[in-house]
């Protein structure tokens, strides 16, 4: 039934009764699911507003430092240490950045100002020399990196998670899938190693663009540095020395060679490329489970009042797994769009990267921690049914040793060709029988009735030894997952951080 204007009219007044009583805007406004329901706490910060902005205080701050080091003494003592007494942005300061901001639709000119009303002293050289790059650029590598000291250690955990679990399980029997269909054996073990090496491909690829990860520095309006050359005289050398100081004050090794009015956008490509790998391994792994908990073999977590669903009470749905699916699928997305902002850089340098980018790094962060606090959660407690994955292994054995069976009748004398063509016939017959009949697989009894293989009838029940067909799966776990195995190896650096971790508490 269609509401009327003095119903919807009514409606709005109690909604906003209801704020006035409440008085939270948490509630009233859009939040995003990441920070609200999904992320960490810390990632969740870095990513705010004050740090955002404090960082970019601190930005100015050592240039400031840099700059009168070099010899500009216009910039005071006073002025440097009332800068570092005002570093963190407080609610006022964003006040007073609101309304600059409003006033000359410049967010950069707009803290400027703000920082110059509580370090009045430093007012006139906040910024002297550099462009709005200088700190949204620079603050935005920091931020990345420290994004990235964040994810590494979490990502560490899941892969020491898994790496026990494949060890545990290195030796249990169970059906491996090639195009979803029943294959020859492997391991549970085996099945969680596979898992493990991409997620080893994952920590290699973060590793490796964290490591390489360069400051952009004091670099003027087009990357000439023509603005500092002025301050320094025409002196190159101090150009130079000014972003070695930079660098050695905000811990990076050094600085890209050539910059425009960016750094490079291809910096942002490269790193979401590694980041991104990462939802789709954990899609991959996630997919697995799900499968396999629809196969009643293996299960995440299950919490004892957990509800599986509001209708079916007996459901156990895999919602973390499905979470992580979820997530990981936005995350997969990001690398597209970082190509489209690099690639529309027109020149030196075009305004359309801001908005997008402000959106897409941290939620490319957000998303990634978001999964990796629920894959640590669901790889710290995976449950497996080994009664129910070796009935399940029961009953595709007798088509999988019909190839054992072959070379065995071969080994009597028996023509290759001819035991085939006896063998497919009977796979057939009884593989019918389980779908049209919804019988058990005979194919061993339809074996033991046909004298064509007689010869090896005395060896059929020992071949029905699941243990006979996972290959050097035990072995293949047990060199990458070992004491001295890959996985060790790669995880030596963080395993202060996995011993002191626990489980990861998922907030919903």
């Amino acid at each position: 039934m269609a509401m009327n204007a003095d119903t919807t009219l009514d409606m709005q007044r109690q909604i906003n009764d209801m704020k006035s009583k409440t008085g939270s805007p948490v509630f009233d406004t859009y939040q995003t699911s990441l920070t609200g329901r999904y992320c960490s706490k810390e990632m969740s910060q870095l990513f705010s507003q004050r740090s955002r902005h404090s960082t970019w205080r601190k930005l100015w701050l050592y240039l400031a430092e840099a700059e009168k080091e070099l010899g500009i003494e216009t910039i005071s003592d006073a002025a440097l240490t009332e800068m570092r007494e005002h570093l963190v942005v407080t609610d006022e300061d964003f006040e007073i950045a609101r309304v600059e901001e409003k006033k000359r639709r410049h967010d950069v000119m707009a803290h400027v100002h703000a920082f110059g009303q509580v370090a009045p002293s430093a007012a006139g050289i906040i910024h002297y020399g550099a462009t709005s790059c200088y700190v949204t650029d620079n603050a935005e590598l920091i931020l990345m990196r420290d994004a990235m000291d964040l994810l590494l250690p979490k990502l560490a955990k899941v892969l020491s998670n898994l790496s026990a679990f494949a060890l545990q399980w290195k030796s249990e029997p169970t059906l491996a899938y090639t195009h979803l269909q029943p294959a020859q054996l492997i391991t549970v073990g085996k099945r969680a190693a596979q898992w493990a090496q991409d997620l080893i491909f994952d920590l290699e690829s973060i590793e490796h663009v964290r490591e390489t990860l360069q400051f952009r520095g004091a670099q003027g309006t087009t990357g000439t540095q023509a603005s500092f050359l002025e301050i320094f005289g025409n002196d190159s050398q101090k150009c130079d020395q000014l972003n070695e100081l930079l660098c050695k004050k905000t811990g990076f090794p050094s600085c890209y060679p050539v910059s425009t009015q960016t750094y490079t956008r291809k910096v942002d490509l490269l790193i979401s490329n590694a980041i991104s790998g990462l939802g789709a391994t954990a899609q991959k792994i996630t997919g697995d489970i799900r499968h396999l908990a629809a196969w009643k073999e293996i299960e995440e977590p299950f919490e004892a009042s957990q509800i599986g669903s509001s209708a079916m009470a007996y459901k156990r749905n895999p919602m973390r797994s499905e979470r992580i699916y979820s997530l990981s699928r936005e995350l997969q997305s990001k690398p597209g769009s970082f190509a489209a902002t690099l690639s529309d850089q027109w020149m030196e340098r075009t305004l359309d990267d801001s908005a997008i980018r402000r959106i897409d790094i941290p939620e490319m962060f957000l998303l990634a921690d978001a999964i990796l606090l629920s894959l640590d959660n669901v790889t710290s407690g995976l449950v497996v049914y080994p009664k129910r994955i070796d009935a399940r292994v029961q009953e595709e054995l007798p088509f999988m040793i019909t190839e054992s069976i072959i070379m065995r009748l071969v080994a009597t004398g028996v023509s290759r060709q001819d035991a085939h063509e006896q063998i497919r016939v009977l796979s057939h017959e009884a593989g019918a029988q389980v779908k049209n009949e919804g019988k058990g697989n005979d194919l061993v009894d339809r074996i033991k009735r046909n004298e064509f293989f007689r010869p090896i009838w005395a060896d059929l029940d020992h071949m029905l030894d699941s243990r006979l067909y996972t290959g050097r799966s035990s072995e293949i776990v047990e060199t990458f997952c070992g004491e001295r195995g890959v996985v060790a190896a790669k995880l030596a650096k963080y395993q202060d951080y996995i011993r002191a971790a626990g489980v990861a508490e998922l907030s919903v």
